[in-house]
């Protein structure tokens, strides 16, 4: 009975443990089961995340998942992979949105869902801040590319699903405000203009607007040069200007409105979005990095590029490299619509001054300057003046500038035979003769004077070509000799001479077939200062001299 009773109570105890286990099981399969729940954390992000999209796609009654998805998207950048997850299920939940029309209000639509599209419409706005604070502005480049890309998903979405498209308060407006205010060196201004400002018209047309919108806003002085620096950054990423309307038809979204379409209002709102770029003020790099491009990238886009004029004035007015560089607007004006510029080549003599044949700009000015004293119609007197100041400046210029010049003045004498009495002119009075062989002259030309037509130069001579024919290079001595020759040659090809340096003219010696073998001491003196015999010799007594004398 002893062991019955006992085995009956062990059966019982046993029976108690077993329900005990299957009530813990139970609860920690329960406990198991709310952890894997998509609204409370969970190992796996990546499939919380997709079961809240699919239950908002599959009924409104999961519409606060956005909310949800929208905390996860806000997250830290330790947990920048759960983010970005999604953020990229919100942009396709809106872009199902707008596509279902579920964010417009429409007329008699009831109260209740009224609210429901007004809560909706502010999840988005709230989205779309996200994207542009936290992503835009997060200084990691994966990070603003994620951003930028769902946020221009947005505007295809938004322009494609709504009849009457507000590009002005769309996110294409917040998207350049906020890539004008990046700091300067942000990648974020570079990827926009290569992806999109460069690549879509409709795009670049409220682009230019919006700039122009941003530039006439107040702003402190430091923000509006930051964001006068951003705008010429994008405006000056474009390279091709469309020349006809047929060049107007690569859209980035379906609701392109008439004025794209059109080429005169396509030019004018770049003319406007560059002239209060310009107006804002620009440094003295990127004024040079204008003026440099000015002729190719800029002014075509100008319906009227007269409007520039008193840029390219002031510009010119300034000196040095930025006067050179301004010459090519300058003439880009006067050339192609008839503008005048007062007292052009008394400004363009001013430009001659010592820096000029150092200047890295050197090839791109002598190229202008043919081209504005290639008129025959020109004073003798005054293209003498500009063939005696580039004269007395190749005394002190490198070889590689002097052999622009010497051919330059070369081809001047060939167009203006007049100024030729500057090389040779024969005095007929003997008296007069007598005395320049014996005392010589002082050279007339004034080198003071301002206005070109009053140097004098076409009663001076061109005694620097002379004196340039015993130059130490051999190559600019053998070219200087052209001037004491007969002028058999019709013209020299400047653009022959225009990229000379000193890499070039030194390989052009060095390759040079040597026609005589050069004479090679191959005796070392045992001495110097002392003769062989005894004492001093001829350098040592000559170096004795000058030791006493001082």
């Amino acid at each position: 009975m002893a062991d019955g009773t006992t085995s009956t109570m062990t059966g019982v105890k046993r029976k108690r443990v077993s329900s005990k286990n299957d009530r813990h099981q139970t609860k920690h399969a329960k406990s198991k089961s709310r952890r894997k729940s998509p609204s409370a954390e969970d190992d796996e992000p990546q499939a919380a995340i997709l079961q809240l999209e699919s239950q908002i796609l599959e009924s409104r009654r999961h519409y606060n998942n956005i909310a949800t998805l929208i905390q996860f998207a806000g997250q830290s950048e330790t947990q920048n992979e759960v983010a970005v997850l999604a953020a990229v299920a919100l942009c396709r939940v809106f872009a199902r949105l707008l596509s279902t029309g579920d964010m417009v209000k429409s007329k008699g639509m009831p109260q209740s869902e009224a609210v429901i599209v007004q809560w909706l419409k502010e999840r988005y706005r709230e989205f779309q801040d996200l994207l542009l604070q936290k992503y835009l502005r997060s200084g990691d480049a994966a990070t603003q590319s994620v951003g930028l890309t769902l946020l221009m998903r947005l505007v295809k979405e938004e322009s494609q699903y709504q009849k009457e498209y507000n590009w002005k308060h769309g996110p294409l407006s917040r998207i350049v405000k906020a890539i004008l205010f990046l700091p300067g060196d942000d990648p974020m201004r570079d990827e926009f203009a290569d992806k999109y400002f460069k690549s879509f018209d409709d795009v670049r047309f409220y682009t230019f607007q919006i700039i122009t919108n941003t530039l006439e806003e107040e702003l402190e002085r430091s923000a509006e040069t930051l964001v006068s620096s951003n705008s010429l950054s994008l405006l000056m990423s474009l390279e091709e200007v469309p020349a006809s309307k047929n060049d107007i038809q690569n859209f980035y979204t379906a609701s392109s409105k008439k004025p794209v379409l059109s080429l005169d209002a396509y030019k004018s709102q770049a003319q406007t979005a560059w002239l209060a770029t310009l107006r804002s003020g620009v440094s003295k790099e990127q004024r040079k990095s204008i003026l440099g491009v000015f002729s190719q990238q800029i002014a075509p886009w100008f319906p009227q590029p007269e409007m520039l004029m008193d840029f390219l004035t002031d510009s010119y007015e300034i000196g040095g490299g930025t006067s050179l560089l301004a010459l090519s607007g300058l003439y880009y004006l006067i050339s192609e619509r008839n503008l005048d510029y007062p007292a052009f080549y008394e400004k363009l003599y001013s430009l001659l001054d010592e820096g000029l044949l150092h200047s890295k700009y050197r090839s791109r000015f002598f190229r202008l300057l043919d081209t504005f004293m290639s008129s025959t119609h020109l004073p003798a007197a005054l293209v003498a003046s500009f063939i005696k100041r580039l004269s007395r400046l190749a005394l002190h210029a490198p070889p590689a500038g002097i052999v622009v010049v010497i051919p330059w003045i070369y081809n001047m004498f060939k167009s203006h035979p007049a100024c030729t009495f500057m090389m040779h002119r024969e005095t007929r009075d003997l008296k007069a003769k007598r005395q320049l062989e014996e005392e010589g002259m002082d050279d007339p030309y004034d080198t003071e004077e301002a206005d070109p037509m009053l140097t004098n130069a076409i009663d001076s001579s061109l005694w620097e070509i002379e004196a340039l024919q015993t130059h130490y290079h051999p190559n600019v001595a053998t070219l200087a000799k052209i001037i004491s020759e007969q002028f058999t040659k019709r013209s020299y090809n400047l653009e022959d001479f225009l990229d000379h340096s000193y890499n070039a003219l030194l390989d052009a010696e060095l390759g040079r077939e040597l026609k005589k073998e050069p004479v090679v001491e191959y005796e070392i003196p045992k001495r110097i200062f002392s003769a062989e015999e005894s004492g001093l010799g001829t350098l040592g007594q000559l170096m004795t001299q000058v030791i006493q004398a001082t």
